[in-house]
């Protein structure tokens, strides 16, 4: 624990985990889509659902969606802003079985088609935590840049990548595996002390029972 897990994010809102935890919540999913976000729909759970409005909440996961950080002076007036941008919304109450009561889920489409759909929860201070991408099993924070690989779960596709990665110099801080079945769907979550080029991400597409790869880029956009 260091200094800022104590006294919290510098942000914009009256809450670290219903303002500043949503906005990052928010921020990850628009960096983890690659492209403007065209559509979302936006399911709140538990505190967030019942206490969320007063703590701005809602203003707060819109302002995230359009790329804006926890200290972005425009967060309370996020709805103005994505009305300017063209980016459609709409909320609904969810329950979402053995999730932390600040948990959000989000189904996202983007500009070009592309959807995906994200569960995460603010977990205090600012911290947050994905916990499912695309309807699989996922944990991580945005610290890193972060792989997500959909695959299909068969031998050697899991070396294919780490050695792909260490042909770029590229090194692994955490792996998650993750599968719905021996031979079904499965996951990869390998959070990286290196970004990963498009290049390299153009490749893995492309490799024989890969389904999906989305990537969690900290660069900031040009």
């Amino acid at each position: 624990m260091n200094v800022f897990d104590i006294i919290g994010p510098i942000m914009v809102g009256p809450s670290s985990s219903h303002t500043a935890g949503a906005v990052k919540i928010g921020y990850l999913s628009n960096k983890l889509m690659g492209e403007k976000i065209k559509t979302a729909k936006i399911y709140f759970h538990g505190s967030f659902l019942t206490t969320g409005k007063g703590h701005g909440t809602d203003k707060a996961i819109i302002a995230g969606l359009l790329g804006m950080k926890p200290d972005d002076v425009r967060i309370p007036e996020s709805f103005k802003w994505a009305q300017k941008e063209g980016m459609t919304f709409c909320f609904e109450g969810i329950e979402l079985r053995d999730a932390h009561p600040n948990s959000v889920k989000l189904n996202l489409t983007g500009v070009s088609g592309r959807e995906l759909e994200i569960l995460a929860s603010s977990v205090g201070g600012g911290n947050i935590k994905i916990f499912q991408i695309d309807g699989l099993d996922a944990n991580f924070g945005g610290d890193f840049p972060t792989l997500i690989v959909h695959n299909l779960d068969k031998p050697g596709l899991v070396t294919k990548v780490a050695a792909m990665l260490s042909q770029k110099s590229i090194n692994i801080a955490t792996m998650q595996l993750y599968r719905s079945k021996r031979g079904g769907d499965a996951v990869m979550v390998l959070e990286c002390d290196q970004e990963i080029s498009p290049e390299s991400i153009k490749w893995l597409e492309h490799l024989d029972g890969i389904r999906k790869v989305t990537y969690l880029s900290l660069e900031e956009s040009a």
